[in-house]
């Protein structure tokens, strides 16, 4: 049985430790901003309210490094906490906070090579600034691809509003990285706060899943890497209901491509906190599709990404794919 000594970890988080300074143009627009309470600790700051507390784990190279041995990862994959997506700013504003960030991934990169490799933003709210970052973020930073929101302001994925987006990263050989942000169905959930993610988030996944199979998206763009966060959230026990429909009802067939074999061009992280769920993921996808991820530094985070996979029985070859393989296949990183 292989071990989980080269595992890459393909979702891990970075929130700079500074943020530039609001400029008088961007004055009320909800500008972030970091508030450092001591030398380890800060708040993220966004219209003068506490967003989330945070510590030198979202920032420090050293710190992160000291950690992942004993989550049992050799390898991270950074990229921004998903509310520094801000597709909801002018995107003047959103370009000058992409840009922050992605230096601030890069440097990290830069700082670490051998553990780290990195993920931008993009201000989708704007197609052509978003392919010029793109450019940017992959040609002069060296990051291997973007992370996005399964939305862009409410708009869907498969949308054909963002196809200029995804030919862009088709063509640059960019790693798409989706994480729910701002999900749907916020006014149905019953309890505290923290549930967006526990409950919103796994359904906002499906939903952009789903999205990117009904709008033809792999079908225009084969050679697109994307994956998603989470397991694909809710998606596994929509899929079958999708799979039935296209053989049954011919408008459905009509519109897209088989919902199964789509699914399975996709990836997905092992964020699922669940050894039977895992195993529902590799026979639902492939495990060719699914990738380690661990959500650090935040709080959900799963402290031993590695256990479940390891602890299935898996053969060599799958263990490996899980671990390590899929990622540099995603990363482009043999290429």
């Amino acid at each position: 049985m292989s071990t989980s000594c080269c595992a890459i970890d393909v979702h891990t988080h970075v929130v700079p430790a500074h943020l530039p300074d609001e400029r008088p143009e961007f004055a009320g627009l909800p500008w972030p901003s970091i508030k450092h309470t001591d030398a380890c600790h800060a708040q993220v700051i966004i219209s003068g309210k506490n967003y989330r507390a945070i510590d030198d784990a979202c920032w420090s190279v050293p710190r992160r490094t000291e950690q992942m041995p004993g989550m049992d990862v050799a390898m991270q994959v950074l990229s921004p906490m998903p509310e520094l997506l801000s597709y909801w700013l002018p995107t003047n504003a959103a370009s000058v906070l992409a840009r922050h960030v992605n230096e601030t991934i890069a440097e990290m990169v830069r700082a670490a090579p051998d553990r780290f490799h990195g993920l931008g933003m993009v201000p989708l709210q704007d197609m052509d600034a978003a392919q010029h970052e793109l450019e940017h973020a992959m040609h002069q930073l060296g990051l291997k691809g973007v992370e996005i929101a399964t939305n862009v302001n409410g708009v869907a994925l498969g949308h054909p509003s963002l196809e200029p987006f995804f030919a862009a990263a088709e063509s640059l050989g960019a790693a798409i990285f989706v994480h729910p942000l701002r999900p749907a169905g916020m006014d149905r959930l019953v309890g505290p706060a923290n549930l967006e993610q526990v409950v919103a988030f796994p359904c906002e996944t499906a939903l952009a899943i789903a999205s990117v199979i009904t709008g033809g998206l792999m079908k225009r763009h084969p050679r697109l890497r994307i994956g998603f966060s989470h397991g694909g959230g809710a998606f596994g026990q929509v899929l079958p209901r999708m799979q039935h429909a296209w053989t049954a009802m011919a408008p459905i067939k009509a519109a897209m491509d088989e919902p199964r074999a789509t699914a399975r061009k996709l990836f997905y992280d092992t964020l699922v906190y669940d050894e039977t769920a895992l195993r529902f993921l590799i026979d639902s996808y492939g495990s060719s599709q699914l990738m380690i991820g661990s959500d650090y530094p935040f709080s959900i985070m799963d402290r031993q990404p590695t256990r479940h996979s390891v602890n299935l029985g898996l053969s060599d070859a799958e263990s490996d794919q899980l671990l390590f393989k899929n990622a540099r296949r995603f990363l482009s990183l043999d290429a």
